[in-house]
């Protein structure tokens, strides 16, 4: 991973917990769900994912938890974080108690078909693999199961991507989908949302001020702010989109309840 992602899911992670502890602990989820989808993303995830009580959610790629912790609050379910770098794994647990696994989408360790429900939000697009990925993710669930992606998208005129970044086509996506065995049920462009209560806002906005006052001359802090600049950017220029998908792993289970 590059220097920059370093910054962003490593280092970061740990400034973020430190600065929630400070401001108090209704600043994490909307702290821990920065870069991620917000609640209006996060409840439409959970509708059609099926995220229910006592089910087991696996966030592949969780970062510091804030969508884990929403689905266990918000609708019961049971989450494992898996999640490649150690400091995201570490705010996780600090910030909500999460459990949580250091772990990479190229091998997962969870067993085959034990996730009633898999969310993978943000991380597609940092992987050339994305074939390996998305069949890493339909092995962990159940069959007939769901899962929940949150993938940026290149809308074919993407220039200078943020560091360690690799955006899909439309049809490099649907094809992956496709390869991996996995049928889209729903999709949906995180623009087309509802945007984030004041209250969420403002509550993220103060935990990046309190990250910003403390780091802000250090490095890893430049780095992180370049690369969510660029994105930003081709955001804002509509050279790349959020999407949400929601994708299921055809099954009996599902076929026969259909």
């Amino acid at each position: 991973m590059s220097t920059s992602m370093d910054a962003e899911f490593d280092v970061m992670p740990r400034w973020v917990a430190e600065a929630v502890a400070e401001l108090g602990p209704g600043h994490a989820g909307p702290a821990a769900c920065r870069g991620s989808v917000g609640p209006a993303g996060l409840r439409w995830l959970a509708d059609r994912t099926r995220v229910g009580l006592g089910g087991l959610l696996v966030d592949v790629g969780g970062g510091m938890g804030g969508p884990a912790a929403w689905a266990r609050e918000q609708r019961g379910a049971a989450p494992l974080v898996v999640e490649p770098q150690p400091g995201a794994c570490w705010a996780a647990r600090r910030m909500f108690g999460l459990p949580t696994v250091v772990g990479s989408g190229d091998a997962v360790p969870v067993g085959d078909g034990r996730a009633a429900s898999v969310w993978c939000l943000g991380v597609l697009c940092t992987t050339t693999d994305k074939l390996g990925l998305l069949c890493e993710l339909r092995r962990i669930a159940t069959p007939g199961g769901r899962l929940g992606l949150f993938v940026l998208v290149d809308r074919g005129l993407c220039d200078q991507p943020p560091a360690g970044n690799s955006f899909p086509s439309e049809f490099e996506l649907a094809a992956a989908l496709a390869t991996a065995r996995l049928e889209v049920v729903d999709s949906v462009d995180v623009a087309d949302l509802p945007a984030a209560p004041p209250d969420w806002e403002r509550r993220t906005a103060e935990t990046d001020e309190a990250v910003r006052a403390r780091h802000g001359r250090e490095p890893a802090w430049r780095r992180m702010q370049e690369q969510q600049a660029r994105l930003a950017r081709l955001l804002d220029t509509g050279q790349v989109a959020g999407r949400l998908l929601a994708v299921h792993r055809p099954g009996e289970v599902s076929r026969r309840g259909a």
